[in-house]
């Protein structure tokens, strides 16, 4: 089995940035969990179809692919929906992590992104876990930019998202994406090479 390093962090706060110096550091593959859930959200998958039976015809697309600016318009303001959603698409996906990690080099370093991966149980699959973090201020901006939200739909989707002080003593590094670039490049390597120095060099 490869060596698996989880990062995980709320929406905009920046995972994706830190998986790519990740990657460019020595690691060998990305997996997004946020991309994965697209792929299960395409016409006729079976996720898609149970989506679509428990939130009503209006989060299904014409093409019969889930809508999620929809979904999301629903399980954002509603914590018990966003709970049947999870109970939906968590299984799912963990099957396909498991499958995209075992095509993966004995040796090789993994990159696994997921914004529930403490929550959700993929944390099992990791060897070290980072929690990336920056000011609210900055996730705001960076949402609505990225994903053409209002501000009270970007606050809602914030609202959503795990308390990241709950998160810190479950994770084995903090990543500060709150500065510049060169800062958080610093944490990075740093990090990583106490990664390698646990796991990979032994």
């Amino acid at each position: 089995m490869a060596y698996v390093l989880g990062i995980t962090g709320n929406i905009a706060c920046g995972k994706t940035s830190v998986g790519q110096m990740v990657l460019a550091l020595g690691g060998e593959r990305y997996i997004d969990a946020d991309a994965l859930v697209h792929r299960l959200y395409e016409p006729g998958q079976p996720i898609a179809i149970q989506v679509g039976e428990r939130f009503g015809q209006a989060v299904v697309a014409a093409d019969g692919s889930v809508d999620r600016k929809a979904l999301g318009t629903i399980v954002f303001n509603d914590p018990e929906a966003l709970k049947a959603l999870e109970r939906i698409v968590h299984p799912a996906v963990h099957a396909v992590i498991r499958a995209e990690l075992s095509r993966i080099s004995r040796d090789g370093i993994v990159v696994l992104d997921a914004v529930k991966l403490l929550e959700g149980g993929s944390a099992a699959f990791c060897q070290a876990k980072w929690l990336i973090i920056c000011p609210v201020e900055q996730q705001l901006q960076r949402l609505m930019q990225r994903n053409h939200l209002s501000l009270s739909e970007a606050q809602a989707r914030l609202r959503a998202q795990p308390d990241p002080n709950v998160q810190r003593p479950l994770v084995d590094e903090v990543i500060d994406n709150g500065g510049t670039l060169e800062a958080t490049q610093r944490q990075v390597s740093a990090a990583f090479d106490r990664f390698r120095a646990q796991f990979v060099h032994k």
